[in-house]
C-alpha cells in the first residue's frame, strides 16, 4: 500500500492520468490525497472531478481557492473570471453530483503515518494554530459548506479583512479568516497578519512579512505540513514542510509525493520513505 500527496491539478485531467499511470495507481491498494485546486484554468475540470469521484474512498481532497470559486459561481454569488474554464461543469447534466461531491471535501486533513503526523491544507496555516485547532477551524467552514446556508456564506466569503486571527472572531469574519489562511495565504508577519498581494517565490517577501512556514514559533513546526497553492515556490521538501504545487497548469509539472511505509523482515518497526514523481504538462495558460 502506498500513500500519495498530489499538488494542484487545476483541471489538467490528461496530466493526472499520466501521473497515475506513472505511479501504477490502484484504488484497491493505494490512497491519494489532493492538496486543493482540483479545478479551473486547465482544459478538463469536469474530467478531473468525475475521475476522483470514481475512485471512491481511495481519494481524499482538501479544497482550494479555485474549488471554492467554482461553488461561488454555481450559487450565483460570483462572476466568472476571464480565464476561468469552469463552464463544462456548470453546464453538465451531472453538475449537481459534481458540486455536491465537492462540497463534502475537507478544508484540512491530519493523518498519522506510522507515528508521524502530516497535516494537509491547500495554502497555509497561521502561526498560532496547532494541528488540532486547524482541523477544528476547518470543520467550521466544512459545516457551512454542507448546510443550506452555503449561498449566504459564499456571498460574504471574499475579502482580505480581518487580516489576522483572534479567538474572539465570530460569524462571517471568523470564517473568512479561516478560509483565507487555508486557501490563499503565502506570506504573513510575526503576529500572523496575512498579506495577499504578493505571488512571487519565498525569496521575494514583502517588507515585514515572511513565508508563513518560516514565522518563528509556528505551532505546527513539530509536524509535517503539506500544501499546494504556491507555484512560484514550487517543490520544497523539508521535514516540516512539503510544497507540491509545481505549476502544472502554467506548463510546469504535476507532482506526487509517495509516502510509503514498509516493515523490514520480521522486525516490528516501520520505515517511512519519500519519493517525488513528476510528469511534464503542456502549458495551458499564462500566469495571471
Amino acid at each position: 500500500m502506498a500513500l500519495y500527496l498530489i499538488g494542484d491539478v487545476q483541471g489538467c485531467n490528461s496530466a493526472l492520468q499520466r501521473l497515475l499511470d506513472e505511479i501504477s495507481f490502484s484504488p484497491s491498494r493505494d490512497s491519494l490525497y489532493f492538496l486543493g485546486d482540483l479545478v479551473n484554468r486547465g482544459p478538463d475540470s469536469a474530467g478531473v472531478l468525475r475521475r476522483l469521484m470514481g475512485y471512491g474512498a481511495a481519494v481524499q481532497c482538501v479544497l482550494g481557492n479555485h474549488d471554492l470559486h467554482l461553488l461561488a459561481l454555481a450559487h450565483g454569488v460570483r462572476k466568472p473570471h476571464r480565464k476561468d474554464t469552469l463552464d463544462p461543469i456548470l453546464q453538465a447534466p451531472d453538475r449537481r453530483v459534481m458540486l455536491d461531491w465537492l462540497r463534502w471535501q475537507r478544508m484540512a486533513i491530519l493523518e498519522n503515518i506510522q507515528g508521524h503526523e502530516v497535516l494537509m491544507v491547500h495554502a497555509g496555516i497561521l502561526p498560532a494554530w496547532t494541528a488540532s485547532k486547524t482541523i477544528a477551524l476547518g470543520s467550521e467552514v466544512e459545516s457551512v459548506l454542507r448546510s443550506p446556508d452555503i449561498g449566504d456564506f459564499l456571498q460574504h466569503m471574499y475579502g482580505d479583512e480581518p487580516s489576522g486571527w483572534h479567538d474572539s472572531l465570530t460569524g462571517v469574519n471568523r470564517l473568512r479568516v479561516i478560509v483565507n489562511a487555508l486557501t490563499r495565504m503565502r506570506f504573513c508577519d510575526a503576529a500572523g497578519h496575512m498579506e495577499f498581494a504578493s505571488k512571487e517565490g519565498a525569496g521575494a517577501c514583502p517588507q515585514g512579512y515572511l513565508p508563513w512556514f518560516d514565522v518563528p514559533g509556528r505551532q505546527t513546526a513539530s509536524i509535517t505540513v503539506a500544501f499546494g497553492h504556491w507555484s512560484t515556490l514550487g517543490w520544497l521538501g523539508r521535514s516540516d514542510v512539503l510544497s507540491l504545487d509545481t505549476g502544472c497548469v502554467w506548463g510546469g509539472c504535476l507532482s506526487a509525493l509517495r509516502l510509503d511505509s514498509s516493515k523490514p523482515g520480521c522486525a516490528q518497526t516501520f520505515t517511512l520513505s519519500q519519493e517525488l514523481i513528476q510528469v511534464q504538462c503542456p502549458q495551458a495558460q499564462k500566469p495571471g
